[in-house]
Formats: structure tokens, C-alpha cells, sequence
């Protein structure tokens, strides 16, 4: 009998690549065999209704929550094998913002993976904190207590932290949330800066109106996969009705 040979699935090399991810907090699945892939060098929208699943699928796919099954990879290999190429930058709610630090060591922690947890700061470290800070407009304010910054300036700042990395995936978890109008124009900017420089970027959005105009991709997303794909051909009325059902009007009229 001739022996059949068994073809091994080639491994996505996208930046981000999410197989079979389920996450479930009880009995009922907060995200349910999902299956996404996110490409290079471009920026994609993370969309659905409240309690969708968006950010309990970011936090599972970089390991914050753990999974009931699923595989993640980053550029072809394990996630943990890739986590220096990587930036992650949390729900601003989510953060202890009475810890105290100065807002220069909260983006000098975006180094820690270079500097080890004993290593010497140097002039090019420091260096590299201030011009990640100019980037989002917060120089200025490198040596005031990060608890005395408003919600839009400790966003960029967290965004800052972000850049010190260097890193060509960045992670956001709903970046625009509670900041003012110059806020989220300046961290678009710096996002789509990101974009053609050839990084790739993935954030969890919740504002239906600004996606066709801050993102190039989309994945709509209600637990399971609806769609994935350039804006307009995600962003139909047919996939929204079947994200949203029943609340996609009121979540137009919200935006």
C-alpha cells in the first residue's frame, strides 16, 4: 500500500494570526472559534457591539487571559517567541493611575526589555523617551506625576511607552475612549505615521462613524467572526445587522 503523504498547513507569517481562539468566562463563551489574520503594514479596526468579545480577544491573544483553545502566532512564530516586535497599549480604565512615577519613567518602561530589570539608564535611553514623547505632543511634561495628567495626555503618554519599544505590531484596547477631540487626532496621526512607515496596527474601536476614516481594514466581531477585509467591504449593511441585530440603530445614533 503506497504511503499518503500529509501536507502540513503552512504557517501564517502575518504579524498577527488567531486560530480557532475561544475565551470563556463561565459557562457561556465570551469569544467563540474565532479565526482571524491581520496584515502588514496596515491598520485594522477591531468592531462590534458592547460585550462582543473585541478586548477579551486582544488580552487572550497576547496571553493576559488564557483561552480555552485556540493558537496565536506573530510573524510566523509563537507569540512568545516575538513579544520585542510587539507593543500592547491597555484600556486607560484599566490602569492604576495613582501609582507614583513620572511621566519619563512610564515611557522608560516601554524599554524594560532592553534594559533588564537591573540596567543602567543611559543618555540614548533617555533619549529615546523624549522623542517618543514629541511624537504624541507630551515632551513638555516628561517630569510631572503621570496621576496629575489629564485622561487625553495620560493616553499619550501610554502611546509614548508604546513607541520607545520600537516594535512593528502595535496592540490598542480602545485608544480613542474618553480622551478629547485634539487627543484623538493627535494619536491618529501618530498611528497612521506608524502605518507608512510599514508597522502594523490593530486596535479595538467602538465609534462606527471615524472607521472609514482612521482605518484601512476591519474585523467585525459579535463572539464569533462576522467579517474581515478593507473597511467598505466589511462595514456593510448586511454584517452590521448581523454584528449589531436589533442594535445597530442605536449605535449609529451613539457615534
Amino acid at each position: 500500500m503506497a504511503l499518503e503523504l500529509v501536507r502540513e498547513k503552512p504557517v501564517d507569517q502575518n504579524p498577527l494570526a488567531i486560530s480557532g481562539l475561544t475565551v470563556s468566562y463561565g459557562e457561556k463563551p465570551a469569544v467563540f472559534s474565532v479565526d482571524v489574520s491581520f496584515q502588514e503594514g496596515r491598520m485594522t479596526a477591531i468592531v462590534g457591539p458592547n460585550g462582543a468579545g473585541k478586548s477579551t480577544l486582544l488580552k487572550a491573544a497576547l496571553g493576559i487571559l488564557r483561552p480555552l483553545s485556540g493558537r496565536v502566532t506573530a510573524f510566523g512564530r509563537p507569540l512568545d517567541e516575538m513579544r520585542a516586535r510587539i507593543a500592547y497599549v491597555p484600556q486607560r480604565a484599566s490602569v492604576d493611575w495613582d501609582f507614583p512615577a513620572r511621566v519619563i519613567d512610564v515611557v522608560m518602561m516601554g524599554l524594560y526589555r532592553e534594559l533588564g530589570l537591573l540596567g543602567r539608564v543611559r543618555a540614548r535611553h533617555r533619549a529615546r523617551a523624549m522623542e517618543s514623547l514629541a511624537r504624541v505632543g507630551m515632551e513638555g511634561f516628561a517630569t510631572r506625576q503621570i496621576g496629575q495628567l489629564s485622561g487625553g495626555q495620560q493616553q499619550r503618554v501610554f502611546l509614548a511607552r508604546a513607541l520607545a519599544q520600537g516594535a512593528d505590531l502595535y496592540l490598542l484596547d480602545e485608544p480613542f475612549a474618553g480622551v478629547d477631540a485634539a487627543t484623538e487626532r493627535a494619536i491618529i496621526g501618530v498611528l497612521k505615521a506608524l502605518r507608512d512607515e510599514g508597522r502594523t496596527v490593530v486596535a479595538v474601536h467602538h465609534d462606527l462613524s471615524t472607521v472609514p476614516a482612521y482605518f484601512d481594514r476591519a474585523f467585525l466581531i459579535n463572539t464569533t467572526a462576522i467579517a474581515e477585509g478593507p473597511v467598505a467591504e466589511v462595514m456593510t449593511e448586511s454584517n452590521l445587522r448581523a454584528a449589531y441585530g436589533g442594535r445597530l440603530g442605536s449605535a449609529r445614533q451613539a457615534v
